[in-house]
């Protein structure tokens, strides 16, 4: 029996399609999916629940809710010691993550609880999942924590110092942004706006939303 996947979605992403109305897209790319988008309890709290009770935010609150009470994003369905096992780790990525930078004898704070959780879930599930993450100092602890470390020191206009030992921590953790989703959208011709411009304003229009993604990327991106 083939094993399902999973693809394990933070918050950023999903606000992202919300507010560039690419909400549909996600659900085609769902239906043309093997397997399952998940998130997690932190997650719908911080994209659904909590923003729900905000004016400004009620109405992306209620389409991502709309997604999740069709089961087009969902909870993980797991055992007991699964979950014991997400809240160990969620807890364990959280030290481990903001004590792994510091400047002025300060940790840096790198992951909040729920995209800890979102690292924790793609463990527990293991080989089948990948991270759908958009914040660039989050995905670097993957790709590249040095280039992670100088990020900071740039944009902190300060020296950082890492703790090198636990560099390789996120080793085996796969990720995916926003941007590759639209361009996995675009290769499976799911994208319904027949414009030949649509696809390099979606690239754009994600960028400008949040997703950490370069001009030479999106350039790239057009050209594959």
């Amino acid at each position: 029996m083939t094993q399902k996947r999973y693809i394990i979605f933070d918050a950023g992403p999903l606000i992202n399609f919300s507010m560039n109305g690419l909400l549909p897209l996600l659900e085609r790319l769902k239906e043309n999916f093997p397997g399952e988008f998940l998130i997690t309890k932190e997650v719908k709290e911080e994209i659904i629940d909590h923003p729900s009770k905000i004016k400004r935010f009620e109405l992306g609150a209620l389409r991502l809710r709309d997604l999740f009470n069709r089961g087009i994003i969902k909870h993980a369905e797991l055992t007991p010691e699964q979950v014991s096992q997400l809240k160990k780790k969620r807890d364990e990525i959280l030290n481990i993550s903001n004590t792994m930078f510091r400047a002025k004898k300060r940790n840096i704070h790198i992951l909040d609880k729920g995209e800890a959780a979102a690292f924790a879930l793609e463990f527990v599930l293991k080989d089948e999942s990948v991270l759908a993450i958009d914040e660039r100092t989050a995905r670097m602890l993957v790709e590249n924590p040095e280039s992670a470390r100088q990020i900071l020191e740039n944009k902190l206009h300060t020296k950082v110092t890492g703790n090198k030992k636990n560099y390789n921590y996120f080793d085996g953790f796969k990720v995916i942004r926003s941007s590759e989703l639209i361009y996995i959208a675009n290769k499976l011709n799911l994208i319904q706006l027949k414009d030949p411009k649509a696809y390099r304003a979606m690239l754009y229009g994600i960028k400008y939303k949040g997703c950490s993604v370069s001009m030479e990327e999106i350039k790239q991106l057009i050209k594959l």
